[in-house]
């Protein structure tokens, strides 16, 4: 019992339901806790898809001069990989959890607007079955295959219809298409909530962080998607209608599609992370028993990154040809963002600094969060030097570095936050023995592969290759690499065992095990379909401290 329990409807035991009962009312199911599931289930499925798709290309380039894999299929699972982690992994999971617990962390009984919700969700399934559809549609036209092969930056002029004659490049733009348009509907749904549904006494100032990211996520998403949907429709019209806007021999221009696609691309990156440092902000603090440090400046951090991400696109464009006052400004910008990214790391350290830290499963993932991240972000400003990018740009030390930001950063903060509130959607405990098992085997794994990966990279290895010649250097460290994966897939077989195990027979939770302090804890595990039963009334950032130690408020502090 909380010590919010008069308050709140205690659930009546669950009655047996038919199978197809149950599928039926997940299907048409408009509850922000049901969808926020139903995205991070899928997203999880596409991430074991994409782990596969990586997993060949690396048994691929293992040893030199290998023919595991033909050049064709290299290529698509190549560009299936990048395009399924970045489109129907790292966005759809940051939506599940933005899903599922906003409106509880605000006091809110669902999102502004459920249907669209629904739509949104199912927007974004339909895009991601639709692009995997394409492996299914044999030889297509000409003979070029319809599985996409551009890469998932789809770089033009490789995607006009001189150089990719199937439908395979139609496949890659209908199904982001139609995710797009899924995520633009979450994205407006999470933020109207959060702006118009706070509880009473929930001001800008009482917010949770994680809430804070999320809205600041959600108008980013909101901002950049414009520019890659319109380079996609003008794309299309490039192929079907006779358009010539990146046609280089009619006049067009190859470097607008890069222009277009990473103003959307690098502004991702942030919208991929975000949601990994609103996770720490929750967790960190709950498992150092202290409050989040530097409140104001974390906010302050937050939109400062929102703005500055839209500002350093052309960091990635520093070989093909821009000025030196473009080179200088992009330089400049990008250097910049590592300050507001600089002060979330110290406002965590600082509330580590001096609490009695628990180290349990989701403690355990944000602290190796705050370590592989400082190493991304060193190289990050080290590629944002432009004579240092002219040497190793589209090399494999960018991979490296990239996989450093994206593994590193959001899969370990994913990880976290399913340790952390699975009980709470669940009423489960996971296994802490499995759950250290997985962390540690899947860590280190992690770094046999994407640490070595910068080598071969400063020793000049392109990226993209599907093999390369033996005696360059490269043969041991390709080969710790794909070592590496193998051993984060093992990792993973223990996470795996033990969300299933802890399903079926996991201790039970609890309505508040990890003794927290924002307001999903204070209702039932799992919660009930209206959340609260009561709207709450909060009067601090911790309303579920003043509850527990009402001698001892925070809202005397603030």
């Amino acid at each position: 019992m909380t010590v919010l329990d008069e308050g709140i409807a205690r659930p009546r035991p669950a009655e047996r339901v038919s199978a197809w009962v149950t599928v039926h009312d997940w299907a048409t199911t408009v509850d922000h806790k049901k969808l926020g599931v139903m995205y991070i289930s899928s997203a999880l499925v596409f991430f074991l898809i994409a782990g596969l798709e990586a997993s060949l290309m690396r048994i691929q380039l293992a040893v030199p001069n290998n023919d595991f894999l033909p050049p064709t299929t290299f290529n698509r699972l190549f560009t299936m990989h990048g395009t399924t982690m970045v489109f129907l992994v790292g966005m759809p999971m940051f939506f599940g959890f933005a899903n599922y617990l906003t409106p509880l962390m605000i006091g809110a009984r669902d999102l502004a607007f459920p249907r669209l919700n629904s739509f949104g969700f199912w927007l974004f399934l339909f895009g991601g079955l639709l692009l995997y559809f394409s492996f299914l549609g044999g030889a297509g036209l000409y003979g070029a295959g319809t599985a996409p092969d551009v890469g998932w930056f789809a770089y033009s002029p490789l995607t006009g219809r001189a150089f990719s004659r199937g439908n395979s490049t139609d496949y890659w733009i209908l199904g982001i298409l139609v995710s797009g348009l899924g995520s633009t509907a979450t994205a407006l749904n999470i933020a109207t909530t959060i702006i118009t549904m706070r509880c009473p006494g929930m001001t800008w100032g009482k917010m949770p962080l994680f809430v804070w990211l999320m809205l600041v996520n959600c108008l980013l998403t909101l901002i950049i998607l414009t520019p890659l949907t319109a380079a996609q429709v003008m794309l299309l019209f490039d192929r079907f209608l006779g358009a010539h806007f990146f046609d280089t021999q009619a006049g067009g221009s190859a470097v607008l599609w890069q222009h277009f696609f990473w103003f959307f691309g690098h502004p991702e990156v942030y919208v991929l992370i975000l949601p990994a440092f609103a996770i720490a902000n929750e967790i960190v603090p709950v498992f150092s028993r202290k409050p989040l440090f530097g409140y104001p400046f974390m906010v302050g951090a937050t939109v400062m990154i929102g703005f500055i991400s839209m500002s350093v696109w052309a960091h990635h464009m520093f070989v093909v040809g821009l000025s030196a006052a473009a080179n200088t400004f992009f330089t400049a910008s990008t250097m910049a963002i590592a300050v507001p990214t600089g002060i979330k790391i110290f406002n965590w350290l600082g509330t580590m600094y001096g609490g009695k830290i628990r180290f349990k499963m989701p403690m355990l993932w944000c602290t190796a969060f705050l370590f592989s991240f400082v190493i991304a972000g060193l190289t990050g400003v080290m590629l944002a030097v432009v004579p240092w990018d002219w040497q190793l740009s589209d090399s494999y030390f960018v991979v490296a570095h990239f996989h450093f930001v994206l593994i590193g950063g959001l899969l370990f903060n994913i990880f976290a936050a399913i340790y952390y509130w699975f009980p709470k959607v669940t009423g489960r405990m996971l296994d802490e023995k499995l759950g250290r098992l997985h962390f540690w085997i899947f860590t280190i794994g992690f770094y046999l592969t994407f640490t070595t990966m910068h080598f071969p990279g400063l020793l000049g290895m392109p990226r993209r290759i599907y093999t390369y010649e033996a005696g360059r250097g490269w043969d041991t460290l390709n080969l710790i690499t794909t070592l590496g994966v193998a051993v984060q897939a093992i990792g993973l077989l223990f996470f795996l065992w033990n969300v299933g195990r802890s399903l079926l027979r996991g201790d039970p939770a609890g309505d508040d095990p990890w003794d927290a302090w924002t307001l999903e804890w204070s209702t039932t595990s799992p919660p009930p379909d209206y959340n609260f039963e009561t709207v709450p009334v909060v009067h601090s950032r911790r309303p579920l401290w003043d509850l527990k130690h009402p001698e001892d408020p925070d809202w005397k502090y603030e």
